[in-house]
């Protein structure tokens, strides 16, 4: 089961939200948050598998909590689901470690698809979001010389970390570069500790800000 948390100021999606991820066998939710301050609480009492965090809401947002929720409980995965289709907020979401990003108005399927993948621990991005993020990446590069430092990756690690902008999972990763899933993992890391990063997501945004990636993905 793929325990769940619904963070939402809005009764009313959190309630469709719900009754859409109960269709779903392999799905529980856990509790409902109204704001990021009680996200935290909720996620330090039932330890979720995936929060589902909306990123405008009273108090607390979802930016602040995804960001706490990195330093006190970073194994929790976060998929933003939003109904504002901005780019700078979804590029600070993903850079700050969330998972995955939905508009409200996705599709059952997609809505899934993402949360199956944040629970392995992977990066579900749809095309269009992947390309919007190497866009804004691409403005925020030009202004800063942090695109410069390209962090001393291999060929190797330059490879797997284009797979998994692509959307690849470890395995799939693992058959196309014809090595092993553990050398994936460990190549995995290195890229994490040399973009100081720690999640998938986080790393494809630094990596598209320092112009790592390609855009034809």
């Amino acid at each position: 089961m793929i325990r769940i948390l619904i963070t939402d100021d809005h009764l009313i999606i959190r309630q469709g939200l719900r009754l859409i991820l109960e269709t779903g066998d392999e799905f529980e939710i856990v509790a409902e948050a109204s704001d990021g301050a009680e996200a935290l609480l909720l996620c330090a009492e039932h330890n979720p598998d995936v929060v589902l965090m909306d990123l405008r809401m009273p108090g607390m947002d979802g930016l602040t909590a995804i960001e706490k929720l990195r330093e006190s409980q970073p194994d929790i995965a976060v998929v933003i689901l939003t109904t504002f289709n901005e780019d700078e907020m979804m590029f600070r979401g993903l850079k700050a470690g969330a998972r995955g990003y939905l508009l409200k108005d996705t599709s059952r399927t997609a809505l899934f698809d993402t949360i199956r993948a944040a629970a392995r621990g992977e990066t579900l991005l749809k095309p269009e979001i992947m390309a919007r993020v190497l866009s804004l990446a691409g403005d925020l590069s030009s202004t800063t010389s942090e695109s410069a430092n390209c962090g001393d990756l291999t060929n190797r690690e330059h490879e797997v970390l284009q797979a998994v902008a692509s959307g690849l999972r470890s395995k799939e990763i693992a058959v196309n570069l014809g090595i092993t899933e553990r050398t994936v993992k460990a190549h995995l890391a290195s890229i994490y500790a040399k973009l100081g990063v720690d999640s998938r997501a986080s790393a494809v945004a630094v990596a598209a800000q320092k112009g790592l990636l390609q855009k034809n993905n």
